[in-house]
């Protein structure tokens, strides 16, 4: 018998949030960058990539993963990218976190701070006690607050 309630109804929304969300590309990728090299490279970019959050699609073209970790900015995948797709080191990650007011626990009157501990650029501010809000100059896009989220409720779009 599946979750019921509450719960129930909170995970089916997070599922919903996560499957709108966009790919998000490696850091240090030229916005208008095609990939298509990376179809046939070694893919070194995913070996060296400390956070181990750089996995390649089927075919062959690389993505980030933010479910266990988020980006430290460490430039080793820019450095090992023989293709050169990742080589401009004024960018950082194209995207921003979102956080879904309905899967969110502290829009729900729970007392969580999981997303703001690990911004490292004070990017998530409390409204209040309860409501966590991202302020989108300040996010730089590491994901680090998507893997500490107790109910799934944030999400990168580029």
């Amino acid at each position: 018998m599946g979750k019921t309630g509450r719960s129930g109804f909170l995970g089916v929304l997070s599922q919903i949030f996560k499957e709108e969300s966009t790919v998000i590309r490696p850091p240090y990728a030229v916005t208008d960058a095609t990939f298509e090299e990376c179809k046939t490279c070694a893919a070194a970019c995913v070996d060296v990539c400390e956070e181990k959050i750089i996995r390649t699609d089927s075919m062959g073209v690389p993505f980030l993963d933010f479910s266990a970790n988020g980006c430290s900015g460490c430039e080793k995948c820019m450095e090992a990218c023989s293709p050169n797709v990742l080589n401009d080191p004024q960018w950082f990650v194209q995207a921003k976190a979102h956080i879904s007011t309905m899967s969110c626990m502290s829009h729900h009157d729970t007392i969580c701070f999981s997303c703001k501990e690990p911004c490292m650029e004070n990017a998530i501010v409390f409204e209040g006690m309860f409501r966590p809000i991202i302020i989108p100059d300040k996010c730089t896009g590491c994901g680090y607050c998507i893997a500490v989220c107790p109910s799934a409720a944030i999400a990168m779009s580029a």
